[in-house]
Parts: C-alpha cells; sequence; structure tokens
C-alpha cells in the first residue's frame, strides 16, 4: 500500500514464516546441510547488492594497481604503497564521514521527514569536501611524509606520484560515498549494483588506454582511477536529481544544508574515527613491510594480501548488515528464537562463503597474484602466504557477522 508521499512500506528483510511453517520446513526436503533455506534466501537476497556495489567500487582504484604493477616491480611496490596510503589518509575517512547519513537519513526517513535527506545529503557533502581539501594537501606532501615513516626512498618518490594524480579522484570518492548511504536508507540497493559496475568497465578500458597508448605511463593508472570515480559519482548524482522516486527525498539545493553542518559533524567524526582504526589495523602491515630488507618485494606482497583481504571481507560485510536487521527486527517484535535462528544461518553463510574463497585461493593463487604482477618472484612468494591468508579470511568473516549481530544487540 502506498503512503500519501508516494513511498511503498516494506521491510528491508521479509519476516519469517510462522513457527509452525518454519519447523515444517527443518523437517521437509528444503532443510539442506542444517541450513533454514528461506531464511538464508532473505539474507542473500538483502545483502547480495550491497556485496557487489562494494566490490566493484572497491576494484576501480584496485584495476589501477594492477595496470601500474605490470609495469615493474618498483611500480607495483609504489603503487600499492600509495594505494594504502590513500586508503588510510582519505578513502577510510570519505566512508566514515557518510556514515553519519545512515543515522540522519534513516531517522528522517523513517519519521516521514522525506524532504530532510535531502538536507542532510548537501551538508554531509559539503563536510565531505571540505575534508577533502584538507587530505588533498597531505597527498600532495607524500613523499616527505613517507621518507619520514622510514619508507624507501624511490618506493616513496613513486608512491607519491602515484598519489598527486589520485587527488581528484578522492572528491569523487567522497561525494560519491554520500549518495549511497542516501540510497541505501530508503533501501534503493539495485541502482547502484548498475552505476559501479558499468564504470568498472569503462574504468578497465580506460586504464589500459592510459598507461599502454599514451606518454603518461604509470601516471595513467591513478588519472583512470580518478576519471573513473568522477563517472560513478556522476552517474549517482544524475540518477538522484533525475528520478520521480526522489522527488519527496530531494527538493534540490538549499543553503539551509550549511545549518546542519554541525549537527552533521557530531556523528560524522566518531563514525569517520571508527572505520578508520579498522582499516589501520590491515593497512599499517604495509608500512611495516617498508622497514623490511628488499622492500620493493615485501611492500609488494603484503599489499596484495592486504587488498585480497578486502575483497573477502566485503563479501561478508553485506551479511553482516543482513545479520544486524534480522536480529534487531526479531528483538524488537519479542522473538529472541529466531534471532537466534536468523545469526545461525549468517554465520553458517559466512564460513560456506569464506571456504569458497580459500578454495579459489588455493587453487588459483597464481592467477590472483598474475593480474598484480607478471614477475615469478612475486608469484612464488604470495604463494607460500596463501596458507595464512586463508586462514586470515576465514577467521574475518566469522568476526564480521558476530560484529553486525553484536551492534543489533546494542541498539537493543
Amino acid at each position: 500500500m502506498l503512503s500519501n508521499t508516494g513511498f511503498e512500506a516494506a521491510p528491508l528483510l521479509e519476516r519469517s514464516d510462522s513457527v509452525e511453517e518454519s519447523n515444517e520446513r527443518r523437517l521437509g526436503w528444503k532443510k539442506v546441510l542444517f541450513l533454514d533455506v528461506e531464511e538464508a534466501r532473505n539474507q542473500i537476497l538483502f545483502s547480495l547488492p550491497m556485496i557487489l556495489t562494494n566490490v566493484f567500487f572497491y576494484m576501480i582504484t584496485l584495476v589501477s594497481v594492477m595496470f601500474a604493477g605490470h609495469l615493474g616491480e618498483l611500480e607495483l611496490a609504489g603503487a600499492t604503497l600509495a594505494n594504502s596510503w590513500a586508503m588510510v589518509t582519505g578513502f577510510a575517512f570519505m566512508i566514515g564521514l557518510s556514515g553519519a547519513l545512515e543515522t540522519l537519513c534513516g531517522q528522517g526517513f523513517g519519521a516521514q521527514m522525506y524532504r530532510m535527506l535531502g538536507i542532510y545529503l548537501q551538508s554531509s557533502c559539503i563536510i565531505s569536501i571540505i575534508f577533502c581539501i584538507s587530505v588533498s594537501v597531505i597527498w600532495f606532501y607524500t613523499e616527505p611524509i613517507l621518507l619520514l615513516l622510514q619508507q624507501d626512498a624511490q618506493i616513496s618518490m613513486t608512491a607519491a606520484l602515484y598519489m598527486k594524480y589520485l587527488i581528484p579522484g578522492l572528491f569523487a570518492y567522497g561525494i560519491m560515498q554520500n549518495i549511497l548511504r542516501f540510497l541505501q536508507t530508503q533501501s534503493v540497493v539495485i541502482p547502484p549494483v548498475v552505476f559501479s559496475l558499468v564504470p568498472l568497465c569503462i574504468h578497465i578500458g580506460i586504464a589500459y588506454a592510459l598507461v599502454h597508448y599514451t606518454a603518461l605511463g604509470y601516471k595513467g593508472a591513478p588519472l583512470a582511477a580518478s576519471i573513473s570515480l568522477w563517472i560513478s559519482a556522476l552517474m549517482l548524482a544524475i540518477y538522484v536529481i533525475r528520478a520521480k522516486k526522489f522527488e519527496h527525498t530531494w527538493g534540490g539545493f538549499s543553503f539551509e544544508s550549511f545549518h546542519y553542518i554541525l549537527h552533521d559533524l557530531k556523528l560524522a567524526l566518531p563514525s569517520a574515527a571508527m572505520v578508520c582504526l579498522e582499516y589501520w589495523a590491515f593497512e599499517i602491515l604495509v608500512f611495516l613491510a617498508g622497514l623490511m630488507p628488499s622492500s620493493e618485494i615485501s611492500v609488494s606482497l603484503i599489499a596484495i594480501c592486504v587488498n585480497t583481504e578486502a575483497v573477502a571481507y566485503m563479501l561478508t560485510y553485506g551479511l553482516s548488515a543482513a545479520a544486524s536487521t534480522r536480529v534487531s527486527n526479531e528483538l524488537g517484535a519479542g522473538n529472541p528464537d529466531r534471532a537466534k535462528n536468523a545469526l545461525a544461518v549468517t554465520l553458517k553463510l559466512s564460513v560456506l562463503l569464506a571456504l569458497l574463497v580459500v578454495l579459489a585461493l588455493t587453487f588459483g593463487h597464481n592467477i590472483w597474484a598474475g593480474f598484480f604482477s607478471s614477475s615469478p618472484t612475486i608469484a612464488k612468494e604470495f604463494s607460500t602466504m596463501a596458507p595464512f591468508l586463508s586462514i586470515s579470511i576465514t577467521l574475518d568473516s566469522v568476526q564480521g557477522v558476530l560484529s553486525g549481530s553484536k551492534q543489533a544487540l546494542f541498539c537493543r
């Protein structure tokens, strides 16, 4: 049934059936490997679009690293170090700042204050642009900062060159993350999949052309990432402005958004701190690798492992959101048994997904390493680290789901 505003009132996830029907399913043919298939189906349908969107956007910057890596070991080390530095100081910060919209827009949409969603979006974009300017200054002085952190001089110089051409992409990334949160709070999850896949496909062609068919060479890889990120941001912005479904939540640009900047900051800064600390726990390994002998090889290897872990974690990130939503819904409805069942299903799905990733890594680690570099040394060393990486991916997938359910319990 449509409300008077034109929005359809629908839950994020379908409610479980009655206890009797659920028991019948468990005893029937739908009970496979002790997994509640109906519950699993609902969670997969909810989480899959979020997983694909996150992976596709992450792959834009990662593909640029891959193209740079095939130019040589120094270029691979510089690009991977630059990508880690960009994530630590910029991209993770932008993700965290946009997290305030999950609360502000979520509450505004639930209270049917639809006009405020557009106001909050604009104020968050203003905050992101202000911080992008500050972060750009840090990126411009990447080389002396990396040297201060005791990184190799040649790798630092190569990474600094990469960062300078990635600066325009930072602004697009900040705007893009805000729009994604704006859409997510309105349960619009399918269009972002399209608006992430299309730029990724275009990006592969742009990166190949700039790296191999222009005089830019190595510099073409980060420039291609910046161009593709702006394509993504513009596609999302045009969609929000032109789509009729947002006529109530997007009322056009307004100076009123400046009045909510401080209100937004109170939520954005703690969110950014939390996200940054989570990313830093992984990315700091890349900087520690720069202190080791044969830093070109060690930095490249650790960075490949960190990026592999990040891609695998994004697969379970969607399941974590599903766990948080399902557990909170059932607890709110006074159904603790169903909440336990939902969490159990999510854990089983995360383990199955992790095992699939581990299986692919076990038999395809040489192929995966070949995407980053054609060096036999890199491929050989990465194969020795694959078993440890597999263990880490398995444990991290379970941790991500438990983190989502814990958030739901605390909210309760």
